[in-house]
């Protein structure tokens, strides 16, 4: 009865989807015992904890100081940056800091004065640590949002990134693909990177300043537009594919390439209107304990889950020492409502056997370790347990471990990877300018041709000069008279003794060739 009372105490916050209790000290038949539960931390403003990177160097406008305008008042550019100056300069760390009395304060790009070189500015957010999306990122500007944007996201510190979500006024003009809205998105698509337009377009409002990565629409498709459902979301994010890391990130970079324009096009003769300033990004999410955890703590200046379940690591990622008779599994919020602990147990236990979870029917002592280790793993599996995946395989996050199809093949684009093998996720690491989980599409401003090359010309950014025309990105076709890459040269410029005497040598050439048909002329009449 004990028990049950326990039980029922612990089971209240979890059916309401909290997950926030790890274990029960509960009494049984057998005496007292650790009832354990799957948990998580709650929700935090992620902000208060990340580390900015703003690049490249020297993006950051006041060094050397210079005057801006507004797309209000384009022609009284009366507002200067000065990085000497506290009162004038717009430093990184005031996308993060508290705004007084509605005051805004925001980081700030130098303006766009070598137009038609594009201004390109990347914000970096790290955390040092797996954490799990709970809520929209929201990035407020000021002075007007991008006309074009990209976020990505990285799941490993940033040693590869991934695109996230395309912003643009023209999506299909400035990305090939169409605009949709994630609202629209299906149960099968919840996880799929899109393009929008909601967010770029220029509406000449001061009130239209935030971009959105919807995470609560996502959410929606599964739990209900009031998010009520709870159950069935955390019942998807278990089985469904990719789901689960899809909200998952160690690192977040906003890649803006190219300002709001206050209307259709760039006006070439004020330049000083056109930049980037953002005053706020709001990151809200919890630290990802592999549902080992329910407490998060910020130490030596990083984020730190504070195990259970005899796990340990940043992540609790791995079983504490003398709990590892069994392989490490990270927790599962099923079955509801209390989900699946999978905590580490000791040597001993009931699960000191040594298991191969159906991978291998023969085990081998290894005596200078002491430790019993499955031989021969099928079904591409190895380690230990055949809990692992062989290098070129990635884990199947829908399968249990002793599925056969645990492990599923990287099949990484031989061109546009660096090899064959893929992380945790089944992202492979691409070569410079490819992109897509198996590196098999190349990024804005690459062309495929047996690997993705920068484009060496567009019709917007990098124009052929002295009428030279574009083709296909890959080369600028010049007019008689020019050469170079943008047809940016003379060709009398490089030897002009060349060019001056050129008419008179083709002159030459006539009277020869003319003499010659003379000649022979003659030579038939006499015939």
């Amino acid at each position: 009865m004990l028990y049950l009372a326990a039980l029922l105490v612990h089971c209240v916050p979890l059916a309401m989807g909290q997950y926030d209790i790890c274990k029960s000290w509960v009494t049984t038949d057998d005496g007292p015992s650790w009832e354990f539960y799957a948990c998580q931390p709650k929700a935090m403003r992620m902000k208060d904890y990340v580390t900015v990177r703003v690049d490249p160097a020297g993006i950051t406008c006041g060094d050397p100081p210079e005057r801006f305008c507004t797309h209000e008042n384009p022609y009284l550019c009366s507002d200067e940056c000065d990085a000497s100056n506290p009162d004038l300069a717009h430093p990184p760390k005031l996308m993060f800091d508290s705004e007084d009395e509605g005051l805004a304060t925001y980081w700030q790009s130098v303006t766009w004065r070598r137009y038609p070189e594009p201004l390109l500015a990347n914000i970096t957010l790290s955390w040092n640590k797996s954490i799990e999306l709970t809520d929209d990122i929201v990035i407020t500007f000021e002075y007007g949002r991008p006309t074009i944007m990209m976020l990505e996201k990285s799941l490993d510190n940033g040693r590869t990134w991934h695109p996230y979500q395309y912003y643009a006024d023209d999506c299909m003009e400035a990305f090939s693909m169409p605009a949709r809205r994630v609202r629209d998105l299906s149960t099968t698509s919840a996880n799929r990177v899109l393009c929008t337009e909601e967010y770029s377009r220029w509406a000449g409002s001061k009130k239209e300043k935030t971009v959105r990565f919807e995470v609560r629409d996502r959410f929606a498709i599964f739990a209900g537009p009031d998010l009520k459902n709870m159950d069935n979301l955390y019942t998807r994010l278990e089985s469904a594919k990719g789901l689960k890391d899809f909200f998952t990130v160690t690192d977040l970079r906003m890649r803006l390439l190219r300002p709001a324009l206050g209307g259709t096009y760039v006006q070439r003769e004020n330049l000083y209107k056109y930049f980037y300033a953002v005053s706020n990004i709001e990151v809200t999410g919890r630290c990802k304990c592999n549902l080992h955890a329910n407490l998060c703590t910020f130490k030596e200046g990083s984020l730190q889950c504070e195990c259970e379940h005899n796990t340990t690591g940043q992540d609790c990622g791995k079983c504490k020492k003398n709990f590892r008779s069994r392989s490490w599994r990270a927790g599962s919020y099923l079955p509801l409502p209390n989900g699946s602990p999978n905590a580490c147990a000791a040597a001993g236990s009931a699960f000191g056997n040594c298991e191969c979870y159906g991978h291998s029917n023969r085990c081998s002592y290894i005596d200078f370790l002491n430790v019993v280790t499955c031989v021969s793993c099928k079904h591409n599996t190895r380690g230990q347990h055949c809990q692992h995946c062989r290098l070129g395989f990635y884990r199947n996050s829908s399968a249990e471990l002793d599925d056969e199809n645990v492990c599923i093949e990287c099949n990484c684009n031989q061109i546009g990877s660096m090899h064959d093998r893929c992380n945790e996720t089944g992202y492979c690491e691409c070569r410079e300018g490819a992109t897509g989980p198996k590196c098999d599409d190349c990024l804005p401003n690459y062309y495929w041709r047996q690997g993705c090359f920068p484009n060496v010309c567009d019709d917007e950014l990098l124009l052929c000069q002295n009428g030279g025309t574009c083709y296909q990105n890959q080369r600028c076709i010049c007019p008689v008279g020019f050469k170079g890459v943008l047809c940016q040269q003379s060709r009398c410029e490089a030897d002009k003794k060349d060019c001056d005497r050129a008419p008179a040598a083709r002159a030459s050439l006539a009277t020869v060739a003319l003499g010659a048909l003379a000649l022979q002329l003659r030579g038939w009449a006499g015939l």
